[in-house]
């Protein structure tokens, strides 16, 4: 399997990083995609995933959280990683109406300069959305046919929403939040609705911890090693075989990101 999200560079890893590359390993885990959420973490990810070729790649992009660092000089620095085979998406992009951590209007304008360089590199995008579906839409859809492919990571919305991102083509990442016995509900009913060719797994990682692991880390740090989890609670939410699941996720997301 292929976890399409991991912040490994987090400060969570800063003592384990390499064992935590191990471990994954040892889960069959086949790749990881790490993900940079603004021009340093992107840098940092880029470097890293240049240390484990094959195994790790990366996206460069700057989270709606950073929008607000946004300057003359960010798209000429996303463009010069984004050349680096390792690194294989622009993103993390989108747009976070919960937090607010940047300006809407700044936010708005930094996705849409991030999905014009996506379409401009022909580099599929990974996108965050909270609480701002409407807007979010409304940004992406004119892009849409210019790029060769986006995925929604972490989904979480309603089943509205979730068709509406389907409608526009765009693949679907699910975390361990379907793993909540409480928050996931909505989620757990929701992901059989997704196509298997558009369906992808990710830990978001150090967050997100599966609520329902047993034993869980004293650290209470999530991981890729614990992807296997999330794909039992996604094959027993879907009815799927454990092996065609695996399969399916894998083909897709190699597909995707052309790795």
């Amino acid at each position: 399997m292929i976890d399409i999200g991991v912040n490994l560079t987090n400060s969570q890893f800063d003592k384990d990083r390499d064992q935590v590359i191990i471990r994954a390993k040892a889960a069959g885990i086949s790749a990881l995609v790490l993900t940079g959420t603004n021009l340093e973490e992107s840098r940092a990810v880029a470097d890293y995933a240049a240390t484990e070729p094959g195994f790790c790649y990366a996206t460069a992009g700057i989270h709606p959280h950073d929008a607000k660092t946004f300057d003359g000089q960010s798209l000429s620095v996303l463009r010069a990683l984004a050349a680096q085979p390792q690194v294989v998406a622009i993103g993390e992009c989108g747009l976070d109406y919960n937090r607010d951590f940047s300006p809407r209007p700044q936010q708005d304008a930094v996705f849409e300069a991030q999905l014009e360089l996506a379409a401009e590199l022909q580099l599929p995008v990974f996108m965050h959305c909270r609480d701002a579906h409407d807007r979010f839409l409304d940004i992406l859809r004119p892009w849409r046919s210019r790029l060769p492919a986006a995925v929604l990571h972490c989904f979480t919305g309603s089943e509205a929403e979730l068709r509406g991102c389907l409608a526009l083509d765009l693949h679907i990442g699910i975390t361990g939040w379907i793993c909540d016995e409480r928050r996931g509900q909505e989620l757990q009913r929701l992901v059989s609705l997704i196509p298997d060719h558009r369906l992808m797994i990710e830990t978001d990682s150090p967050y997100l911890l599966p609520r329902d692991l047993s034993p869980k880390p004293s650290s209470r740090r999530n991981e890729p090693a614990y992807l296997p989890h999330i794909a039992r609670r996604i094959v027993a939410c879907r009815g799927d075989d454990p092996d065609a699941l695996a399969a399916a996720t894998t083909a897709t997301s190699r597909a995707f990101f052309r790795i």
